[in-house]
């Protein structure tokens, strides 16, 4: 119970005390600075354990803040925004999710948040209308203003259940955070992968239970609906938006004293070459004198190169947690089956593109087609679909799975496919999981698209629908 929710925690607050010693390193006093800091949380559905997380993350943030000396009693206090939880977000009988959303706010005020983004019912279907992002406001107005939930501070405060329950919390999350600091630091934990994997992980084994129905997902795995009226959905123009886009870049650099510019990222970089000079301060002049982000970014990775995340996959969770599931063994021997038919296993990749950076579905899906028998290769982020199409060639797979939930997906996912015929892979099908509402599959499907598995479609029905798409393609080649 305790697993997951105190990894996250204990992560978290070792990635703030990483920053708090990387300043302190610099010469600042951290009565100077901490004061200022502040954490981003995400709520879950779990109502008890998410407050008992927020009163955790406190005491041991002040525990933390107190070893590195600090005196002002507001660098001991721990300031936070909370988000209410994306993932748990169902595309099925949306409506529920208005309630989930809701749930999870309230946790997060018990919780002690000082500030709060309520999310919107239909973000699991598309990007939010300007209904739904009403609701999702009003949430927020409705609990501050009506219940008064908001006039006491830490309500839970002398619950025995709450109380043990923090406290479970705080030495879950201080035996990570003690793992980290053995490693020497989260800067290490981020390099070397670990903290990815172990995020990763609790990831796949909460979706393995969902897909087996050991956690109820009410509409999705349980008292689902015979049959669902459509909701209305934001529509987004993906190629009226990059073209605007694109413009408005054109005009600001041809308007801008490009000399200037260059100069002033010419002295970031060299900055960061000597290690002298506050490349913050150097990278806000370049922008005020209208740099981009991209050309910030490029002038700094002169020195420092760019981080490429470790993409290895925890294997062998989403299993366990499915292990007693009807047909997981049967799709094993189907897929084991493919193997001593073709001479190799079915071969798959799993790709994110464009500027999305959520991952988390992508490394589930990942993880449990690995643990199925799948041989499988994982894109970085921020992949074009030529980078994608160029990795799925060179592995040798027989699919590309595109994993999309930023609305780009009748953009990329026809650039996907369009590339993989120009470089004369055609033969590899390409099958898409993600926020996709109902009305674009007809788009996707025209485009070449073999199969599209939105939220909640447990990843054993998908699997097994992949396994017979490129069943079907081998056959042809």
């Amino acid at each position: 119970m305790i697993g997951a929710p105190g990894t996250v925690a204990g992560a978290t607050l070792a990635d703030g005390a990483e920053y708090v010693k990387a300043a302190t390193a610099r010469g600042l006093d951290v009565d100077d600075f901490a004061p200022r800091l502040s954490f981003f949380w995400a709520i879950g559905m779990n109502f008890y354990l998410e407050i008992a997380k927020m009163r955790a993350a406190r005491l041991l943030w002040t525990r933390i803040m107190q070893g590195f000396g600090a005196k002002n009693p507001k660098s001991l206090m721990l300031r936070t925004h909370c988000q209410t939880s994306g993932w748990s977000l169902a595309e099925q009988d949306p409506y529920n999710n208005i309630v989930r959303t809701t749930i999870e706010a309230m946790a997060a005020v018990f919780g002690g948040t000082q500030s709060l983004h309520t999310n919107s019912f239909d973000e699991a279907v598309a990007l939010p209308t300007e209904t739904s992002a009403r609701i999702a406001r009003n949430t927020q107005l409705i609990l501050q203003e009506e219940t008064h939930i908001t006039s006491v501070v830490d309500p839970w405060a002398g619950s025995y259940m709450m109380e043990t329950l923090t406290q479970q919390m705080a030495e879950k999350a201080w035996s990570i955070i003690e793992e980290v600091n053995a490693q020497g630091g989260m800067t290490q934990a981020v390099d070397s992968g670990w903290a990815k994997l172990k995020i990763e992980a609790s990831a796949a084994e909460k979706q393995a239970r969902i897909d087996s129905g050991q956690d109820v997902i009410v509409g999705v795995n349980k008292y689902r609906l015979a049959k669902e009226d459509a909701i209305e959905v934001r529509e987004v123009d993906n190629h009226k938006v990059r073209e605007e886009q694109v413009a408005r870049l054109q005009r600001i650099r041809a308007t801008r004293d490009s000399a200037r510019v260059q100069a002033a990222l010419d002295a970031l970089t060299e900055a960061a070459a000597s290690g002298t000079g506050n490349l913050l301060a150097l990278s806000i002049d370049a922008i005020r004198l209208r740099a981009t982000v991209g050309e910030v970014s490029e002038a700094l990775e002169k020195v420092f190169g760019r981080h490429r995340a470790d993409i290895q996959k925890v294997t062998g969770v989403y299993a366990a947690a499915y292990d007693s599931a009807e047909g997981w063994a049967k799709l094993q021997a189907e897929i084991a089956a493919f193997g001593e038919d073709y001479g190799r296993r079915p071969r798959v990749m799993i790709a994110k593109l464009g500027q999305d950076g959520h991952d988390r579905g992508a490394k589930v899906v990942a993880t449990a087609f690995a643990d199925l028998g799948y041989d499988v290769d994982i894109g970085p982020l921020f992949q074009t679909p030529e980078e994608c199409a160029r990795q799925a060639i060179e592995n040798d797979v027989h699919a590309v799975g595109v994993s999309t939930l930023a609305a780009g997906h009748k953009t990329l996912v026809p650039a996907i496919i369009a590339e993989l015929r120009r470089q004369g892979a055609d033969d590899i099908i390409v099958f898409v999981g993600g926020v996709i509402p109902q009305q674009d599959y007809g788009f996707l499907y025209d485009a070449g698209v073999k199969g599209i598995y939105g939220p909640g479609t447990p990843i054993p029905v998908s699997a097994k629908d992949v396994l017979e798409q490129i069943r079907a393609a081998v056959a042809l080649a």
